[in-house]
């Protein structure tokens, strides 16, 4: 008896396709650079950086050398450097006579300015009254103004006032252009700021100034910082109104004291630029004390729609 065997077909072999290796192309986010974005973006902020540090250094660097025409041959200076400059500033010059007379000048018109436009920038921003937005566009179009076509006017005003050659009469001066921007700075800060915190200090007792006092303004320190800042700095660097009413030498602010190194036929660069250095200092140490709330309190009112 003999079997047959049978053999089944082989099943077909069929391929299967090839797996693509290239993965879909990855979205880029809304706001999110790309990396030729990001490198001209670092690129610009270090020339930026560049430009505003080199004539700083190069300030820095004149200081050091001991001629006054030092600075036309500079490399000399590297040969020579000396501290000379800044002893005589600080012995040989009434450097501490400028100091004294502007930080009067500079602290008054910061706390005035900031007093004054803290007020007006809450009035404008929480109340509503006849003339309320001209207030704010008078303030603006002051700006508009340049110093030299105010200063006739406001020496013959400050001259029957009594107020030439006085500290309190510069004060004044600087807190007439530093106001109308800090009330615009601070006006967009309290807008930030929930008026349920108003309605719930006159629901505890608390007057319009005292709801102002002792909730609003602790709530504005940021703002508060930026606006002292520049009125700070305002009156720290003005040259104009502090040159034209004061004239006694021993009440010269820094920025009239310099120009005391320059005369008609001779100008000491070197003690220029030493004094200016010192200069700076009090400005850089304030700047540090302020500069946590500055960016909060000059991005703050973009943030109101």
């Amino acid at each position: 008896m003999s079997t047959e065997s049978t053999t089944l077909p082989a099943a077909p072999v069929v391929a299967r396709p090839a797996r693509t290796a290239a993965r879909p192309a990855r979205v880029r986010r809304r706001g999110e650079r790309g990396p030729l974005a990001t490198v001209l973006t670092h690129a610009v902020l270090v020339l930026a950086s560049l430009v505003a540090l080199v004539p700083v250094v190069w300030l820095a660097f004149l200081s050091l050398g001991p001629g006054k025409d030092d600075y036309l041959h500079p490399g000399r200076i590297l040969d020579r450097l000396t501290l000379s400059n800044y002893s005589y500033v600080l012995e040989h010059t009434k450097f501490w006579d400028w100091l004294q007379s502007t930080l009067i000048v500079a602290l008054g018109t910061t706390l005035l300015g900031v007093a004054f436009a803290a007020t007006t920038g809450y009035a404008v921003s929480r109340m509503r009254f006849p003339g309320q937005r001209p207030l704010m566009w008078v303030l603006l179009l002051t700006q508009a103004f340049p110093i030299a076509v105010l200063i006739v006017p406001m020496y013959e005003i400050f001259s029957e006032l009594g107020l030439i050659d006085s500290y309190f009469g510069v004060i004044l001066l600087n807190c007439t252009t530093a106001i109308p921007y800090s009330a615009w700075l601070l006006k967009g800060y309290f807008d930030t700021i929930p008026f349920e915190i108003d309605e719930a200090g006159r629901i505890d007792g608390l007057s319009p100034f005292g709801t102002f006092w002792r909730l609003v303004l602790p709530l504005a320190r940021p703002g508060l910082a930026v606006a002292a800042f520049y009125t700070f700095i305002t009156a720290w660097a003005e040259v104009a109104f502090a040159s034209t009413f004061l004239l006694d030498d021993e009440k010269y602010t820094f920025a009239v004291g310099l120009q005391t190194f320059v005369s008609e036929h001779d100008a000491q660069w070197n003690l220029m630029a030493a004094t200016a250095v010192l200069i700076a200092v009090p400005v850089t140490i304030f700047f540090y004390l302020v500069q946590r709330h500055l960016v909060t309190g000059l991005t703050a009112g973009a943030a109101k729609g």
